[in-house]
């Protein structure tokens, strides 16, 4: 019960439940445009009485945290964007700016349903800013991952050494 503890005493403070389970994703912005007439459809008994849109993706892991990289190194990571939905569908990553030194590498193309694709985003450690930063530089940028349905941001976090 949310009203109560597992020892059965009032709750002090309220329970924050996970966005998983209020049903919205964390980190996105859903698109004004929903239906489109190309893509197939999958027309059953079982999904016809729901009103909820039955697709999407989810990032696996949902952020990128790096931690601290040293200058002038290149590192990477790996993300999984799957497809939960019930239809295939595609996307396509705006790739961030040259001056942040991220840059994702995916093979483009349709998505079915159930299915997934890595994202790797690679990060080449270099200190853009002029001024004494007291030996580390945080690197702080969302990758929009725009979908049929939404855009989802990718947040990643690094600090470099200088």
């Amino acid at each position: 019960s949310l009203l109560v503890n597992a020892a059965g005493q009032p709750r002090k403070e309220k329970v924050k439940l996970p966005s998983s389970l209020q049903g919205r994703k964390p980190n996105s912005i859903p698109n004004e445009k929903i239906e489109d007439p190309v893509a197939g459809k999958v027309n059953t008994s079982s999904l016809a009485t729901r009103r909820q849109h039955h697709s999407g993706f989810h990032l696996i892991p949902p952020r990128v945290t790096l931690g601290v990289l040293r200058e002038g190194c290149t590192y990477a990571a790996t993300v999984i964007l799957k497809n939960v939905g019930v239809d295939f569908s595609r996307f396509r990553v705006k790739q961030p700016p040259p001056h942040t030194g991220l840059r994702v590498m995916y093979a483009p193309g349709p998505v079915a349903a159930g299915l997934q694709v890595e994202l790797q985003i690679e990060v080449f450690a270099v200190v853009t800013g002029g001024e004494d930063t007291g030996g580390l530089e945080e690197i702080s940028h969302d990758i929009e991952i725009l979908t049929e349905t939404e855009t989802l941001l990718l947040p990643v976090r690094a600090n470099i050494l200088c």
